[in-house]
């Protein structure tokens, strides 16, 4: 598994690893390994939120420390 994968890269082979177990066209042994990657690909995701998350929560500290929580508005177009 490679950790050094972009976000959007590790959800599409999540995606893909999602709909190979929907399909039900694996075998038992296939499937759980496709399941296990699926798990790993779900904690890249997450690592990769997380480190996201944090370097947004740095960037909205205020000049004395304080971070101002808001939540995200996205554009609606």
């Amino acid at each position: 598994m490679q950790e050094n994968l972009k976000f959007e890269e590790a959800m599409q082979l999540l995606e893909e690893a999602i709909r190979l177990l929907e399909s039900g066209t694996l075998s038992l042994d296939e499937s759980i390994k496709k399941y296990e990657e699926a798990v790993a690909y779900v904690r890249i995701c997450n690592l990769k939120l997380e480190d996201a998350e944090h370097r947004v929560r740095i960037l909205a500290e205020g000049k004395d420390g304080a971070v101002s929580d808001y939540p995200f508005v996205g554009d609606e177009n």
